[in-house]
């Protein structure tokens, strides 16, 4: 098989240049897509999210919590989120 037969195949894989990538500062926590943190509510009150970036949380105000974001994954659970006026 020589590379023109390949032709075909390489259509749907898409180009990403390294100049794509994104980057984020050192000490801060991997954000997910944000892309899904437009999509994602709140479970308890069905409300908008508010990125806390430095916490690596989202919060929702409504129901007074913060879900954590860890290895850039939101967990979305009423047990993993933690009141926002705790510290």
């Amino acid at each position: 098989m020589t590379d023109s037969d390949n032709t075909d195949d390489d259509k749907d894989t898409p180009d990403v240049d390294d100049d794509q990538a994104v980057s984020r500062p050192a000490g801060l926590p991997e954000m997910p897509d944000p892309r899904l943190l437009e999509l994602l509510v709140c479970p308890l009150t069905k409300t908008r999210l508010t990125l806390d970036r430095e916490r690596g949380e989202l919060i929702s105000k409504a129901a007074g919590l913060a879900y954590p974001i860890r290895n850039g994954v939101p967990l979305m659970t009423i047990d993993a989120a933690r009141h926002i006026d705790e510290q």
